[in-house]
């Protein structure tokens, strides 16, 4: 059989198999634990954002800073790229200037898989327009998994903005190879038959599902701006519908969450919550996918 060389950039969690999502989960794992971080003193990474970002960002910074990078943060304004150089060309100067990992969120679907192909340093997608998403995926993997143990026949709804959700697509994919059984809630205007072609509503998702993930109205990605005054209602996690849910089953937001619209803010912070796990997940995560991809190993 031909050898399968390792993976270089990490851009679509289509890129990994079953296997090699458990690897990072359990490689997440052992880095969440007290001990010895990867080393790359002297080394160079950089983190271009040229979309809004506190949690991917800072994670990633956190992540890179207890890995040992020397870290180069850059912000659109504040590139090349305002004076009309291409994406590709501002990776390949900092390709050239000694960077050996770059970490890019931004708004067009597609673009890091034509610059990865043309570059020698590795990149790592951190959200590209509606297309996805694999870091928050695999935080997302860590803590079902975390909870669960396993993936095998867990129900897991995925309830929003499907149709703009590079979450939503990331999800949907991995969880279905994994074993899960997955589910969608979302207004008809944002479903999305790419990702699925069955819907439910949310008042079945909450006596149906192991695991509730909710999204936030992406307002950035529609032309006009939604009025979402009745949207908890209508399809948001109310205190009532949380009521009927099963007692083991979790709740998870990949954030920023609007409270009060898709779920009540009060069951923000609740026990079946992990909002907030997810976030600290993230550290780990990006640590253990950064470091497989800098070795090799995946």
């Amino acid at each position: 059989m031909p050898v399968v060389p390792p993976l270089q950039h990490l851009l679509s969690m289509k890129e990994l198999s079953p296997a090699q999502i458990f690897q990072l989960i359990e490689r997440a794992e052992r880095l969440n634990q007290p001990g010895d971080n990867p080393s790359y003193h002297g080394r160079f990474a950089a983190n271009l954002f040229l979309e809004p970002s506190t949690r991917t960002k800072v994670s990633f910074q956190i992540a890179q800073r207890k890995s040992g990078f020397e870290l180069i943060d850059l912000e659109g304004r504040g590139s090349s790229l305002t004076k009309g150089e291409s994406l590709y060309d501002t990776l390949k100067t900092l390709e050239s200037l000694g960077v050996e990992l770059a970490v890019v969120r931004q708004s067009q679907t597609g673009l890091l898989q034509h610059c990865a192909s043309h570059l020698n340093l590795t990149l790592i997608n951190a959200g590209d327009g509606c297309g996805e998403h694999p870091t928050q995926s695999l935080l997302d993997l860590y803590t079902i998994y975390q909870q669960f143990h396993s993936f095998k026949g867990l129900r897991i709804c995925i309830a929003g903005d499907i149709k703009h959700s590079r979450v939503a697509r990331s999800n949907a994919a991995a969880l279905s190879r994994l074993g899960a059984e997955v589910y969608f809630v979302s207004k008809p205007e944002w479903q999305d038959s790419a990702i699925a072609d069955h819907y439910i509503s949310m008042d079945e998702a909450v006596t149906h599902c192991d695991v509730l993930m909710l999204l936030r109205i992406q307002h950035e990605r529609h032309i006009h701006r939604e009025d979402t005054a009745a949207y908890l209602e209508q399809y948001g996690l109310t205190k009532e519908r949380e009521a009927k849910m099963d007692a083991d089953s979790i709740i998870l937001h990949p954030a920023p969450v609007n409270r009060g619209v898709e779920i009540d803010s009060d069951l923000v912070e609740s026990r079946k919550s992990r909002i907030f796990r997810q976030m600290s997940n993230g550290v780990a995560v990006r640590m253990a996918v950064m470091d497989s991809l800098m070795k090799g190993e995946l």
